[in-house]
């Protein structure tokens, strides 16, 4: 099986759960860098890591990497690249994205263009043709340079793989699915243990947790399903058999999503049976002032308010003050909290235990989070301890 490189990119500040994530299928890491993870692997992992990853937002095959300061290397340096292993004669190809950090070359639509040239100009040459109908499969190209370092990869994914399928349904600001998946996998929240987000908007941290057994992308379609002089179609048939197999259907999950808008609730609930998790997760209309619950020892994690969805910022002093006040009524309760509000903490009342800065998109938050105590080692004990979760619900 031939040795790919593939590259990972992912938001900023979660490069280390990407990292293990990418571990965990059994490939060799090859490089961490701010925002996206290189690893390499055989034909398989192109299949495995669009299924499998939460927290990328898309793999890409690199094809090369070169120097260029200036127009003539960029198109030079192009053209050397064996594009004829990945592109055949009646491939649609197209650089699809470019990006320019610290580097001399800067313009995104020259970089495009002189890049797009270069390609032909060696498909030319190594097919003898003189004209390409671009009327087969398509083959984006995405670009990157740092510092003058020329990054040339083929979009593997498609479609963002944030994107898994289930969300049709939003609210103002919602929390992206792979950064959610990323902050429940920064917890040592496990299956057995109840999770409630009190401001769960369209619900995605409680679908994502309910995921966490089922690949994410399962139920969605990728770019490089059509590659198949690059790899196999039965690579990506074994990757969803396999992904298949992993779906615990017996587990019992204790997951609660809880908003005061009852359109955010409607679309909460839609999604989870949308994603096919309806019966895993309990959405309740209930203000974060009523939070209470029976059971001890769960997990909140949860995405509120930051001055980015209300409008007069002069209210989050009062929210994040509300917020500490209900959450410590949770006394055995481990919490987790990300937000763009630098003093949240502060109105909490109360310092975060831990404190890891995160990127939501190009907008900084901070990933408050408050150490609840474990929970007794025989779960004959913890049982003794809890009663039945109290409804508002008639």
């Amino acid at each position: 099986m031939n040795k790919l490189e593939l590259i990972a990119p992912c938001h900023f500040g979660l490069e280390a759960v990407l990292k293990r994530e990418i571990m965990d299928l059994g490939y060799t890491i090859t490089a961490v860098e701010d925002g996206r993870v290189t690893f390499s692997g055989g034909e398989d992992a192109i299949a495995r890591a669009n299924l499998f990853l939460r927290t990328a937002e898309r793999v890409m095959l690199k094809v090369g990497s070169f120097r260029a300061e200036t127009f003539d290397e960029l198109f030079e340096g192009t053209k050397a690249l064996a594009w004829e292993r990945y592109l055949p004669k009646d491939g649609k190809f197209w650089v699809k994205k470019a990006s320019s950090v610290k580097s001399k070359l800067f313009s995104p639509s020259d970089i495009q263009s002189i890049m797009k040239k270069a390609v032909v100009d060696r498909l030319k040459q190594q097919y003898h043709v003189g004209w390409f109908s671009e009327s087969g499969e398509e083959y984006p190209i995405r670009v990157s340079l740092m510092k003058d370092q020329v990054t040339v990869a083929l979009d593997t994914s498609g479609e963002s793989l944030h994107k898994r399928g289930y969300r049709k349904y939003t609210v103002k600001a919602p929390i992206s699915e792979t950064l959610a998946a990323a902050l429940i996998m920064l917890t040592p929240w496990k299956a057995d243990r109840i999770l409630v987000d009190p401001f769960c908007g369209s619900g995605t941290i409680p679908i994502e947790a309910a995921m966490m057994n089922i690949a994410p992308g399962l139920e969605r379609e990728f770019t490089a399903e059509a590659w198949s002089h690059i790899l196999p179609k039965k690579l990506w048939y074994e990757a969803a058999s396999e992904a298949q197999d992993l779906i615990a259907a017996d587990i019992a999950l204790k997951l609660q999503g809880y908003d005061i808008d009852e359109k955010a609730l409607e679309a909460a609930r839609a999604n989870a049976r949308l994603a096919g998790v309806e019966g895993q997760i309990h959405f309740q209309k209930r203000d974060v002032r009523e939070l209470s619950h029976a059971k001890k020892y769960g997990f909140i994690i949860t995405n509120p308010p930051y001055g980015e969805r209300l409008e007069d910022e002069e209210a989050m002093p009062e929210l994040y003050r509300t917020i500490g006040k209900a959450f410590s009524g949770l006394d055995s309760w481990s919490w987790y909290i990300i937000t763009g509000y630098e003093d949240a903490p502060k109105y909490i009342g109360r310092p975060a235990d831990k404190n890891r800065k995160l990127y939501n998109g190009m907008l900084k938050t901070y990933f408050y989070q408050y150490l609840g105590p474990k929970p007794p080692k025989h779960p004959a004990a913890q049982e003794d301890t809890i009663s039945p979760i109290k409804s508002n619900e008639p």
